[in-house]
């Protein structure tokens, strides 16, 4: 049962932690984004800084599972009050050409730019395009502890499950990355703030503001709680970090030594991998029509929450914060990645596991590889 949310009021930390008054850029904000998780950390922040002209542009994917929960977020940011935009930007070689075109006189008048993904080379265009004097980058999961780590150390903005340098389409589009970046590197005349759950040290000059899933927390629940444990799918295996067949594997162990039931499924997650999970593992696969905050926060959920290292064994313990769940997390381990794995992604891995907080760490399988 959902209600609605009460006033709100919020605190900025700031790069060096030091806490301080929020201040608020005047004239229009417009925020982007191109996932619900982005959507809903942009519905966080907002509620956080309660931005006086608002208006928030959903760009979504072609996959009808993503677009199915932008959709729905779209009718809580409404909700809420928010104007929202429905850009289509992909379909077709001029789609993209004619988005950006007409988004391009309110991207000029936008004292405040919000985005939701750093990475996105189509947000990297309309960042080249837009004049605004403060940045403001919410949660798009783990990928903003790179984005922070890689805009400290000055390197281009690549994910952390990429390997190589791109080829001939990367070089030609390095004049843009270049820009982005160059836009959401603090100065004088340039305020930059990140706004996340995640363990991130923000680089010099830019402000970290806290998300802790305030409105998540007041809108929704407490969810009703159910006896055995759920499962939460990842993109390991889509992204080409970890093989299908040690995933499966290891989705059917994990269920079976702490008592699984449900699998909640990434949006991202192929059909026939489902399948594959649901067979071996003898679980239930639920499709949440919500990112996993909400629908672990609306309820039924499981007692336990079980996860591979990703985003929600940093999300779901605010999420779910005042209730009885317990979120455990499973170390990947390194005999899993594929041959084309990025050289980091061990490491990566390691850290999202091991910098979560209010999570029950499972560490490893037994006699899993140590190297």
């Amino acid at each position: 049962m959902s209600r609605r949310p009460s006033s709100r009021t919020g605190a900025t930390t700031g790069a060096a932690g030091g806490s301080a008054g929020a201040p608020r850029a005047e004239g229009r904000t417009l925020a982007f984004a191109e996932s619900p998780a982005q959507l809903l950390n942009l519905l966080e922040w907002a509620h956080l800084t309660r931005p006086q002209d608002l208006t928030l542009v959903v760009l979504p994917p072609g996959d009808p599972m993503t677009r199915g929960q932008l959709r729905r977020m779209v009718e809580l940011a409404r909700d809420e009050g928010h104007p929202v935009r429905w850009q289509e930007a992909r379909g077709g070689a001029l789609a993209p050409l004619r988005a950006a075109v007409s988004l391009a006189a309110e991207l000029r008048r936008a004292a405040r730019l919000v985005i939701g993904d750093p990475f996105s080379r189509y947000l990297q265009v309309l960042l080249n395009l837009a004049g605004a004097a403060q940045a403001v980058v919410v949660d798009d999961g783990t990928a903003t502890m790179e984005f922070a780590s890689q805009l400290a150390r000055g390197e281009r903005l690549t994910r952390w499950h990429r390997t190589g340098r791109g080829g001939a389409r990367a070089l030609l589009f390095a004049p843009v990355s270049h820009g982005a970046r160059r836009r959401l590197t603090p100065g004088p005349a340039r305020e930059v703030e990140v706004f996340s759950a995640m363990p991130i040290e923000p680089p010099p000059g830019v402000r970290l503001r806290t998300n802790a899933f305030a409105w998540t927390r007041e809108r929704f629940g407490p969810p009703l709680l159910t006896k055995g444990a759920d499962l939460v799918g990842t993109s390991l295996v889509e992204t080409g970090v970890v093989d299908q067949e040690r995933y499966v594997e290891a989705v059917a162990r994990l269920a079976g030594e702490y008592g699984a039931t449900r699998y909640f499924a990434h949006r991202r997650e192929a059909s026939g991998k489902l399948q594959r999970v649901a067979s071996a593992a003898g679980l239930q696969i639920a499709r949440p029509d919500l990112p996993l905050e909400l629908a672990a926060r609306r309820g039924p959920v499981g007692r336990t929450i079980l996860s591979f290292p990703s985003t929600v064994v940093h999300t779901l313990p605010l999420a779910l914060s005042g209730t009885p769940v317990t979120v455990a997390v499973r170390d990947v381990d390194p005999a899993w990645l594929t041959p084309a794995a990025a050289p980091g992604a061990k490491g990566f891995l390691a850290r999202v596991a091991e910098s979560a907080t209010g999570v029950r760490s499972l560490g490893p399988e037994p006699g899993a590889a140590s190297a």
